[in-house]
């Protein structure tokens, strides 16, 4: 297929080039530009290292570490060529090489990272690592349970789309994203398109695949790693972690509307779901006021415990609303039992089991 210009009443296809024709080179140019946007061929993914080599006995290197928002490594692998050469088998090995890495040796390779591309001297890899993957504690239980594999090429070879698969196939999660690059005149332009897995079966094979998981899990440590879908109007969140799934549709009824009287009463099996506070505080402010109304009924402070961001902060009528995130096994009660008292507020759950 080509890309086409629009032009005096015709269809012009765009010439196609090499990115060695157009002088753009893997290190120095498609890795610098990717890894500032690696949502572009890795969406929902944290880079964490680059050009990542912290093994003994090998000289190799990753061109680019991540953490999606399963809690799961993301390796990264980029060629410029028009097969890919052997990436497959150099990104399995990578793969096998971070697949023991617990959560602090993350966090340290992050805080590396950090350092040496931040000027903020004051950036802390753990809290930012812990707000990216939404835990309020790191949880080894979930963490690193898989590695995943992101192929970007120019092209690939029959061979490596056979195998990629055959190995998809197996269990493995291994995505290939073709990067062809075009002119037009004096610009060169880049299509990016995933073509492994197709993105109209994506969505049912991951479900597939999570669901086995999930089982699997529960299964070994008796934890329920059960993941949500929520609907507020036509807003659609998917694989939401349990205190995201709650928090979101809360926010969806406080939307709509609806009195947060109302929503606590009907959150009948946590009498401390909510902290609200006189005035309607601004963020700046919010931690400290916080952390004094629990000091003041004998509580250690721990602010983290709750959703405090601009952004998920509730503030009606001279009063602000602050959710916990602390939800166990009782979520999907709660969110049955605001599903079942606010029928008609649009908003809506599903569990993806």
């Amino acid at each position: 297929m080509a890309i086409y210009d629009i032009s005096e009443g015709a269809l012009k296809p765009l010439q196609t080039t090499t990115f060695a024709e157009s002088d753009i080179r893997e290190r120095d140019h498609l890795q610098q530009l990717l890894k500032n946007q690696i949502e572009v061929i890795s969406p929902d993914t944290l880079l964490i290292s680059e050009e990542f080599s912290n093994w003994q006995d090998s000289r190799r290197r990753i061109d680019l570490l991540g953490i999606n928002r399963n809690g799961n490594l993301v390796v990264i692998e980029l060629k410029r060529n028009e097969d890919g050469g052997h990436m497959e088998l150099q990104a399995l090995r990578y793969a096998a090489m971070v697949s023991s890495l617990t959560f602090d040796q993350a966090v340290e390779i992050f805080q590396e990272h950090l350092d040496g591309v931040s000027e903020d001297t004051d950036t802390d890899a753990r809290t930012r690592l812990l707000e990216f993957l939404d835990w309020e504690s790191e949880e080894e239980n979930e963490f690193a349970q898989e590695v995943q594999i992101v192929l970007a090429s120019a092209e690939f070879s029959k061979e490596i789309t056979t195998t990629v698969l055959w190995l998809n196939d197996s269990g493995l999660d291994i995505r290939c994203v073709r990067l062809k690059p075009y002119v037009d005149g004096q610009r060169t332009l880049v299509d990016i398109q995933q073509i492994i897995p197709l993105p109209e079966a994506e969505t049912y094979q991951v479900q597939m695949k999570n669901k086995s998981r999930l089982e699997q899990v529960a299964r070994r440590t008796g934890r329920d790693l059960t993941k949500y879908v929520v609907t507020v109007g036509d807003d659609r969140f998917e694989r939401l972690p349990k205190r995201r799934a709650v928090f979101q549709f809360v926010k969806g009824l406080f939307d709509a509307g609806i009195d947060p009287q109302r929503i606590i009463g009907a959150i009948t099996s946590r009498n401390n779901a909510f902290r609200v506070l006189d005035g309607e505080v601004p963020a700046d402010e919010l931690e400290e006021h916080l952390k004094a109304q629990q000091r003041l009924e004998g509580i250690e402070p721990n602010p983290r415990r709750w959703f405090i961001a601009d952004d998920e902060v509730m503030r009606r009528d001279g009063k602000t609303y602050v959710l916990t995130k602390m939800w166990g096994r009782g979520t999907e009660a709660v969110l049955s039992e605001l599903k079942r008292q606010f029928p008609d507020s649009s908003v809506d759950y599903e569990a993806m089991r």
